[in-house]
């Protein structure tokens, strides 16, 4: 349950929405709220488009501002209305993340985008709008940009396309399952020859379950923590009643910045004293991203930095939530396969059985 920004109803606690899904043949809106990365670098994008196209069955609607490098914040928020208003597009789904969505915010008409509710898929920077959808009662889908997860090298990831596939086309229960292999290692997008073969990937690990002693279900909240910090700072898209959070399922995960373990537990002790995470049942926490191109770190170096933020999270929890259910390493957000998971949609974490299921 959340409290939609609703001038008109303030106070009431209404059930979110879940837009309708579309079907193989339907238009989708591919979009930059972010960066404008497709006008830099073609090759992932022109091969997600594609993907879209023969692998999914829809056809993908560009923008004005999708491949346009320096849009501005209004050029941008154009985009996204015209896309949710216009009611032959079905879903829309952005192109890659970036770092500057927050100042797109205050331009969006919620009202025209309450009123013409359509499944939103991103991730990364794409946090912002996910989490101002959720303040507007509309349950929206972290994961599946175009460059990224559509315009992996080689083929899709098996796990990616059948969560994706899920998520865009069906409504139900959905068990998400550890990665058998995964991979967080980029490669140049400017060089052909990377999209020749498939990523490299290493054997997956499985989750590890913390205060895994009981089965909690609540709807969904959270995303990239690099992006939320600003969002609390600002104090944006953050429910002033703290109560509809009560009961949820926070999920985290960080990015190719590779946060230290420091900045994470300042990030997590932020929303501890502002009595954010006291209110949610369970954490979800993604396998965090090891690898950049400005640190290239070996196996074991990633494997270090994994540890340290590992232990930054049950540090900020112990403080703040000592008896919350926590799973790591869940295979969401910046890693390879991603799972896709609804925002604020239901999610049930079964500690006994170590499973978690989300409701697309």
């Amino acid at each position: 349950m959340i409290t939609p920004d609703r001038p008109d109803r303030p106070g009431r606690t209404v059930p979110p929405v879940t837009p309708e899904k579309p079907v193989p043949g339907d238009r989708i809106a591919v979009v930059s709220p972010s960066s404008g990365l497709p006008g830099l670098l073609p090759l992932p994008f022109e091969l997600g488009l594609k993907r879209l196209r023969e692998d999914f069955g829809l056809e993908p609607v560009e923008y004005p501002a999708t491949r346009k490098t320096g849009s501005t914040p209004q050029e941008r928020a154009d985009d996204l209305h015209a896309a949710f208003a216009d009611p032959d597009i079905k879903a829309v789904m952005a192109s890659i993340g970036g770092d500057d969505q927050i100042t797109v915010l205050p331009l969006l008409d919620r009202e025209l985008i309450r009123a013409r509710p359509k499944p939103f898929f991103g991730f990364s920077d794409n946090t912002n709008l996910l989490a101002f959808l959720h303040r507007t009662g509309i349950v929206g889908y972290h994961g599946a940009s175009v460059m990224t997860e559509l315009g992996r090298p080689g083929a899709l990831h098996p796990q990616t396309a059948d969560s994706l596939r899920a998520a865009l086309f069906t409504s139900g229960p959905y068990e998400l399952r550890p990665a058998e292999r995964w991979n967080d290692v980029d490669r140049d997008w400017a060089d052909p020859a990377t999209f020749d073969a498939e990523p490299e990937s290493r054997p997956g690990t499985g989750w590890t379950w913390v205060n895994a002693d009981r089965v909690v279900e609540g709807r969904s909240w959270g995303g990239c923590l690099e992006i939320l910090a600003p969002l609390l700072m600002a104090d944006r898209e953050i429910a002033p009643d703290l109560s509809a959070y009560d009961g949820g399922v926070l999920f985290l995960e960080t990015s190719e910045e590779l946060p230290s373990a420091e900045e994470v537990f300042r990030i997590l002790r932020t929303m501890g004293e502002r009595g954010l995470l006291a209110r949610f049942s369970a954490l979800l926490m993604g396998r965090p991203k090891t690898w950049s191109f400005e640190r290239p770190h070996s196996p074991e170096e990633g494997a270090r930095y994994a540890a340290g933020q590992r232990e930054a999270v049950l540090r900020a929890l112990r403080m703040y939530a000592p008896t919350m259910p926590i799973v790591f390493d869940v295979d969401l957000g910046h890693t390879d396969p991603q799972l896709v998971i609804p925002y604020g949609g239901q999610v049930r974490v079964d500690g006994p059985a170590r499973r978690i299921t989300v409701m697309y």
